[in-house]
């Protein structure tokens, strides 16, 4: 017969064991239900939405910048390499298509070594832990049990949630990689400069070998380290089967001569830095962050024009470097004064200004020369190349529309705009003489000023046409003194066609003293080029968010500012300059002979040279000098020398590039041919030599010529 006392003992144990078989239960469950509180929720998981890269393309299609916070593409898992997939899996969790989340076999093990080691050594993440990791900053980085705990919730959640495929596609877009890069794309572009669907086996074991320490593993600061870890995944590819021994051998002889020290370089940084600034304008209102939504951000640049913009700026300005160098190297004193020669060691900067080196910072504003080039599409405004600056020399500062440089002669066409405008035809003479101004002083004081023609010549009297075609500057002066091109209506003028910086009204404008950034210039000559329409200039045709939703779209902003006659007019004078003036060498040296118009700037002192013109199809510009204005680019350094080169080189190669048809200037019907005295102008009497020119309907000359009288 049972004890009853033993009785009650079993008993008593039996309710006392399941009494704490609850409570522990209890327990778990209050620290799980504890720890989810603050878990994201299955809503969350769904719609997950990373930071992204945003791209700016160019309008033929290619990637110009990435703009990010943490560098993320993403990409599908079918654009996926198959052995990059298999390199993951292998190397981060082998029973990734096995498990819920939990892998208990990786749990038992990690319990055993960190027990036997007295430390935490092992680690028992499933790759969909990490991604859990990965995706929420409510999921702990610190190594701990509450982490792993966390961890093991959300990965169950994100199991129940999405399937094998799309949790590996997550993964390889989440995780980093190092080097500021998160997913396999970025990664890809990062370390090997191209996308990932072109990943050899052994660079997608690189990638993956960096996986559990990217910083300790990079193979730019630890190749060895690297190399070994790289070899290490490829041996779990071979125990695993993905890949044949033959392989394995191959694949871990391989080098890391594909991997690449630099971050690829971004093309056109000065027009996508502008692209930049223009988006944070108006990021608010269209409620996106640039930096981390994944736009796509369209641009009105070409990608072939771009290159070819900045191979003639760049061959320009070594030739305008190396006159440059030849004149300061023979001025001891000056060259002393600006090289800091008391601080630096000459042979050292002359090496620099030569190429053979970086030039010291603070040299470069003072010895090196520098540069911007605009090109636009007349007809929209839509800027198809942009250079701010040195190609070899970045920096922040964006020359072509920053800089506020004296125009020089390239600002004449508004004073001649401005006449014919007021009813003067292209016959009208002035007188070729000396003139003087009152020029006032930076400290407000008034002297005189004689100008003189860039050659120093004097003589009678002069056409518009001739006075343009030879860039006269008397000329021009007399028409603002004269009233035929007031000095307040030229400033009109200017402003009409978008000039938006403080130009003086006073004489001296004439001669291009008030100063003008490099992209208004060039968009005010792309008005001619289109009938009188200023189309203003801009750079981004569309934003698209990271699915493909058009949320913003540009559009060309036009306005008629030019009658089209006094276009005409005025474009027909440029084409002067172009076929027979001081534009000539982009004809006989530079082999550009399609229809053009343009003009050349130099201003007081050699310190800027300029070119801006404009077929029907492109107006581009450029302007050469040095950053600090007082230090000049040497006598003889004008605009047709200095700067017309990289013009006529662009010019050419785009229009060739682009295979446009040689197109004329389409003139309007209120423009008549009319038979002249080809020496006083008049209307011709039969004695006369004639020649032909244009006039605007109601202007043509009514006095006959009393020079060639019949006797």
């Amino acid at each position: 017969m049972a004890n009853p006392s033993t009785t009650i003992d079993v008993s008593r144990i039996i309710k006392l064991s399941i009494a704490v078989i609850l409570l522990g239960m209890f327990t778990v469950l209050g620290v799980v239900l504890g720890l989810a509180k603050n878990l994201p929720s299955i809503e969350q998981l769904e719609n997950y939405d990373p930071d992204l890269v945003t791209r700016i393309y160019s309008a033929d299609g290619k990637v110009l910048e990435e703009l990010f916070v943490q560098k993320r593409v993403f990409i599908e898992l079918d654009k996926i390499p198959t052995h990059m997939q298999n390199a993951v899996v292998a190397s981060e969790d082998r029973r990734f298509y096995d498990h819920w989340g939990l892998s208990l076999r990786s749990v038992a093990r990690a319990v055993m070594v960190n027990t036997l080691s007295m430390s935490y050594r092992q680690g028992f993440s499933t790759l969909t832990q990490q991604l859990a990791r990965n995706l929420y900053k409510s999921v702990g980085f610190e190594d701990s049990i509450v982490r792993k705990m966390k961890e093991v919730i959300t990965a169950v959640q994100i199991e129940r949630t999405y399937t094998k495929d799309e949790i590996l596609e997550m993964y390889l877009n989440t995780v980093h990689f190092g080097h500021g890069t998160y997913g396999v794309e970025a990664a890809t572009k990062r370390f090997f400069g191209k996308e990932s669907k072109e990943l050899s086996i052994d660079e997608s074991a690189l990638l993956v070998g960096l996986l559990p320490a990217p910083a300790s593993y990079s193979p730019i600061h630890h190749p060895e380290r690297a190399i070994r870890r790289r070899n290490t995944v490829l041996r779990l590819l071979r125990d695993q089967e993905y890949i044949q021994k033959s392989e394995f051998e191959e694949y871990r002889a391989m080098t890391l001569e594909s991997v690449r020290e630099l971050p690829r370089k971004g093309k056109a940084p000065y027009f996508t830095e502008y692209v930049r600034r223009t988006m944070e304008k108006i990021d608010e209102i269209l409620g996106v962050n640039i930096y981390r939504d994944g736009l796509k951000i369209y641009t009105t640049l070409d990608s072939r024009l771009q290159s070819i913009a900045e191979d003639a700026v760049m061959q320009a300005v070594r030739d305008n470097q190396t006159r440059l160098n030849r004149r300061l190297f023979k001025d001891r004193e000056e060259f002393e004064n600006l090289a800091y020669l008391t601080i630096y060691p000459e042979d050292t900067v002359k090496m620099m200004m030569a190429g053979e080196g970086e030039l010291y910072k603070d040299l470069r504003d003072k010895l090196l020369v520098q540069c911007s080039f605009v090109a636009l599409d007349p007809l929209t405004g839509g800027i198809l190349a942009l250079v701010g600056g040195r190609p070899d020399y970045h920096d922040q500062y964006n020359r072509a529309v920053q800089a506020k440089r004296q125009p020089g002669s390239v600002f004449k066409p508004f004073v001649y705009t401005t006449a014919l405008d007021n009813g003067y035809p292209v016959t009208e003479q002035l007188l070729n003489q000396p003139v003087v101004l009152n020029v006032q002083n930076v400290d407000g004081s008034w002297v005189k000023w004689k100008p003189q023609n860039y050659d120093g010549s004097t003589g009678g009297l002069t056409t518009l046409r001739e006075g343009l075609r030879k860039s006269m500057n008397l000329i021009s002066v007399r028409m603002v003194q004269q009233d035929i091109a007031p000095s307040e209506q030229v400033k009109r003028t200017a402003q009409r066609m978008g000039i938006t910086t403080d130009i003086r009204a006073v004489d001296a404008l004439a001669l291009g003293t008030s100063e003008v950034y490099p992209l208004e210039i060039v968009s005010a000559y792309a008005a001619f080029a289109n009938q009188g329409v200023y189309s203003k200039p801009f750079p981004i045709t569309r934003v698209e968010d990271r699915y493909g939703n058009v949320i913003k779209e540009f559009y060309p902003e036009r306005k008629e500012v030019l009658s089209e006659e006094t276009t005409y007019l005025m474009t027909s004078l440029m084409q002067t300059v172009m076929d027979r003036g001081t534009g000539g060498s982009a004809r006989w040296k530079y082999k550009f002979n399609r229809p053009a118009a343009g003009k050349t700037g130099t201003t007081q002192g050699w310190s800027d040279a300029w070119f801006v013109g404009f077929t029907p199809q492109i107006a581009a510009g450029c302007w050469f000098g040095v950053d600090d204005f007082r230090v000049p680019l040497g006598p003889g350094q004008d605009g047709s020398i200095a700067a017309l080169p990289a013009w006529a080189r662009f010019m050419k190669g785009a229009h060739d590039t682009l295979d446009f048809p040689i197109q004329k200037f389409e003139k309007p019907s209120g423009i008549h041919d009319i038979e002249i005295c080809s020496v006083t102008k008049k209307a011709p009497v039969p004695a006369c030599p004639v020649e032909k020119e244009i006039f605007k309907v109601g202007t043509e000359p009514i006095q006959k010529c009393k020079v060639h009288r019949t006797q």
